[in-house]
């Protein structure tokens, strides 16, 4: 390994949230990283987009060029939700440019520990070889968004059904 390749795994794990050990890139930071870093089909990504954001007509999206719905827990970060439950802290995320908000998205899946199970599925698929950006996928990988919003099963039922209306537009 170069002094480049562990510039670029230093780099990486900065990135993703998963430093390089003291002692060196080990085989369990390996895995551990290609848990993190690997595609996200476009079926998923953009069925999400248009459920989070009204085929980006919301407010957050009009506004705060939000997406996906992120949230924000810092006074002032972003919008407050017209509806926000009252004790609620939360803000949705302000981005400067739609590239910050889908950058945003993938690091938000990819890292935080919520969507665990999504980078699980992913994983056992990516190892059986499936096709990791078919909409068979996509809808597969619905099944770790469980806590992508409040509605949890609801909100994975409406992705399913959004990516199987839309079947005919994603790339086989």
């Amino acid at each position: 390994m170069t002094s480049e390749d562990l510039a670029y795994a230093k780099r990486l794990g900065k990135l993703y949230r998963l430093p390089v050990p003291d002692s060196g890139i080990t085989q369990n930071w390996l895995t551990s990283m290609l848990l993190r870093v690997d595609v996200l089909p476009e079926a998923l990504v953009l069925t999400q987009a248009a459920n989070e954001s009204a085929w980006g007509t919301s407010r957050f999206a009009t506004e705060a060029n939000n997406f996906f719905g992120q949230w924000c827990y810092t006074k002032g970060c972003g919008l407050v939700p017209l509806q926000r439950v009252e004790g609620m802290t939360h803000e949705v995320a302000n981005f400067d440019s739609v590239q910050q908000s889908i950058h945003g998205y993938f690091m938000n899946v990819n890292r935080n520990n919520a969507y665990r199970e999504l980078r699980d599925i992913r994983y056992k698929l990516h190892i059986e070889g499936q096709d990791l950006l078919s909409h068979g996928t996509a809808t597969e990988l619905t099944q770790g968004l469980l806590r992508y919003s409040e509605r949890g099963q609801a909100y994975v039922d409406d992705l399913q059904a959004m990516i199987r209306h839309n079947q005919g537009f994603w790339l086989q």
